[in-house]
């Protein structure tokens, strides 16, 4: 086998701007192979991995920084029936969100998660609108992890009683603050993020566990506030099946409290396995991810339940309201009250740092994801392979955000529950075909009864919070337009992120020492001897092809004409006496542009090809090489070469006939 030293040159990197801004802006750029990892996804070279305790405070700044506001949120969204639907909640979480991401973590031990496993069920262009629409709630949830995040940050500060007065009825300024501080962190590069992360997470979760105990304390001392809740709770409901009905049926709306598994799978390729393990049988990493997985889901299940009654006993029910002072901050109001305002400013500093730190998870994060998904698929601009242009638009996009939802961590609740229940109602549903594909029947159903948990769930908070859909709608149709309008831009560009020739095809090309290099385009429908006798002697006729000439025929055997970017092998074949080189690929123009400078380098000669004008209307040939990859071939092909190539000295001729 042969392979050139690189992959081929793309146009996109040919017409990059020379200036210093834009050098700055697209510096560590990758070549356009479609294969690029963020920061929460594969480690580059000589990364160390880490043990998965550490790993999981990476996925925990996201995870638990919701206590932050979830039990604030919580009591304002349910009410008296918090606690019970507390208790729904992580009885969803231990039996079933934990289950279902256990699963997507052995069969996704790279970090690509449950998107990547139903873009595998779902192939073909309905697989990858499936997974647009899924980049649209992914982005909905990690765009408002950003700004709720900062929002609640900043919420916290303001409402600390230290706090210069001009900062109140702020909110709106500190936030935007907040973001851009983040952008400028990765604008800058952002390491060392596990080592943080490992100390935000421990110093949170021990000063919460300090609030968390001593309000515990204080409700066995006062026994009554127990006992008035529950008399309000029976006069309310008057039956113990009613307020476990009522639990049910509000649950949905403590949907953030079920955020962070997601980001858990997300950063498996950190997790440091056995040293026996190989990228096709990482076990020890998967075994770690489990550990991960289940350690942060008891935790979060732990802190949920008694952060829930505590905070629904010890606050009155108006200070959850807007403008009161345990709005959005219900763990910090029982820090200050019961701690005093010494320990609740430590309380508040570590809450702004976890949840500042928050939003960096989630940055990277879309760092991640969109550098994955898009450019593979070609539905999105060269540019988005570098961090820094992408970095400017998300902190444009969460400036947005927080100058609409003007800050109010409650009013963007909704747009964040739905983008963690449309992601895990996926992910449930992902797991539940696997288990049936592999004719695990216990499994499937015991899947299947969760994904329709899942599904209540998310139906629920779209109807109890339809602003939460409606801005997961905005992104999903800003990725699709942003995608379609991409890939018919990138039409013209060389797909093929690498090349390789066996023996055969390599025999065949270097057959000639002095060139040129005959090639007849050839359609693999017609395999008949007379049919490739047919096309040779049109090519000598229509094109003045000598007869000795000893062409070859290169047939483009089309797959999947929705994906983009691809690796190809061109194989040599013989058939009826003809010398055939044979390339599966998801388009044919331009996989014949990128073999014929492929042959071009590594013989040193020039080819040439020849094709017969395609019949039909040229709009309607068009349409069908956007879509399907086949069409207007001749032209397109000669297109590709055009913009691969600007010197007309060194291109590959293409002779129509």
């Amino acid at each position: 086998m042969t392979t050139l030293t690189r992959p081929p040159a793309d146009p996109s990197d040919r017409r990059r701007p020379k200036g210093n801004l834009n050098s700055w802006l697209l510096q560590g750029m990758p070549q356009a192979s479609g294969k690029r990892q963020g920061p929460r996804g594969t480690p580059e070279a000589g990364h160390a991995p880490q043990p998965w305790w550490k790993v999981m405070c990476l996925t925990g700044v996201d995870y638990f920084s919701t206590l932050g506001y979830q039990p604030a949120i919580a009591a304002l969204a349910a009410g008296m029936v918090s606690p019970l639907a507390t208790v729904v909640l992580v009885a969803v979480t231990l039996l079933g969100a934990l289950p279902v991401y256990r699963r997507v973590a052995a069969e996704s031990p790279r970090g690509e998660g449950s998107i990547a496993m139903l873009q595998r069920l779902l192939p073909r262009w309905g697989g990858k609108l499936f997974v647009l629409a899924l980049l649209g709630f992914a982005a909905t949830d990690f765009m408002i992890t950003i700004t709720l995040s900062a929002a609640d940050a900043s919420a916290h500060a303001i409402e600390n009683p230290f706090a210069p007065e001009w900062m109140h009825g702020q909110e709106v300024a500190i936030t935007l603050a907040l973001i851009a501080g983040l952008g400028i962190v990765f604008l800058r590069g952002f390491k060392e993020a596990i080592n943080v992360a490992v100390m935000l997470v421990a110093a949170y979760l021990a000063l919460n566990a300090i609030v968390v105990l001593v309000g515990l304390a204080h409700v066995f001392a006062e026994a009554h506030v127990v006992t008035d809740w529950w008399s309000a709770l029976n006069q309310q409901h008057g039956n113990p099946l009613v307020m476990i009905g009522i639990a049910l049926l509000v649950f949905p709306k403590l949907a953030l409290g079920l955020s962070g598994f997601e980001t858990g799978v997300a950063v498996m390729p950190q997790i440091k396995g056995d040293p026996e393990d190989t990228d096709a049988a990482p076990a020890g990493r998967i075994r770690g991810a489990h550990k991960l997985l289940t350690t942060a889901a008891l935790i979060m299940s732990a802190f949920l339940i008694t952060s829930s009654f505590i905070t629904t006993f010890l606050i009155p029910a108006a200070e959850f309201q807007p403008g009161g002072k345990a709005n959005g901050r219900a763990l910090a109001f029982l820090a200050h009250q019961y701690l005093g305002d010494g320990f609740g400013t430590v309380y508040d500093i570590s809450t702004i740092a976890i949840l500042w730190f928050a939003g960096a998870s989630a940055m990277a994060g879309l760092l991640n994801l969109v550098p994955r998904y898009l450019p593979r698929f070609g539905m999105a601009p060269a540019w988005t392979r570098a961090v820094r242009p992408l970095v400017l638009l998300f902190t444009a996009v969460a400036f947005l955000v927080t100058v609409v939802f003007e800050a109010d961590v409650e009013a963007q609740g909704g747009a964040y529950a739905t983008g963690v229940l449309v992601l895990m109602t996926s992910a449930s549903i992902a797991v539940t075909l696997s288990a049936r594909r592999k004719k695990q029947g216990i499994r499937t159903a015991a899947f299947g009864a969760v994904a329709v948990v899942f599904v209540y769930t998310t139906v629920a908070n779209v109807v109890e919070r339809p602003d939460g859909i409606r801005i997961a709608a905005m992104f999903i149709l800003g990725i699709l337009v942003v995608s379609f309008a991409s890939r018919v831009r990138r039409s013209f560009e060389l797909r093929a992120t690498h090349i390789k020739m066996d023996e055969k095809a390599l025999e065949f090309t270097a057959a000639r020492e002095d060139g040129p290099i005959r090639i007849i385009a050839h359609e693999p429908k017609r395999l008949s001897a007379s049919r490739y006798r047919g096309k040779l002697a049109h090519a000598e006729q229509a094109n003045h092809l000598p007869p000795d000439s000893d062409a070859l025929f290169i047939e483009i055997i089309v797959g999947d004409s929705s994906d983009f970017e691809e690796e190809l092998l061109v194989e040599g074949k013989e058939r009826h006496g003809f010398k055939i080189l044979q390339v599966h690929s998801s388009n044919v123009p331009n996989t014949l542009a990128a073999v014929l400078l492929h042959i071009r380098d590594v013989t040193g000669l020039m080819p040439h090809i020849y094709f017969r004008w395609t019949e039909g209307n040229p709009i309607a040939n068009l349409s069908k090489f956007l879509f399907f990859g086949e069409g207007e071939i001749a032209p397109v092909t000669r297109e590709v070469l055009r913009e691969a190539e600007p010197d007309v000295t060194r291109r590959p001729w293409v002779h129509v006939g």
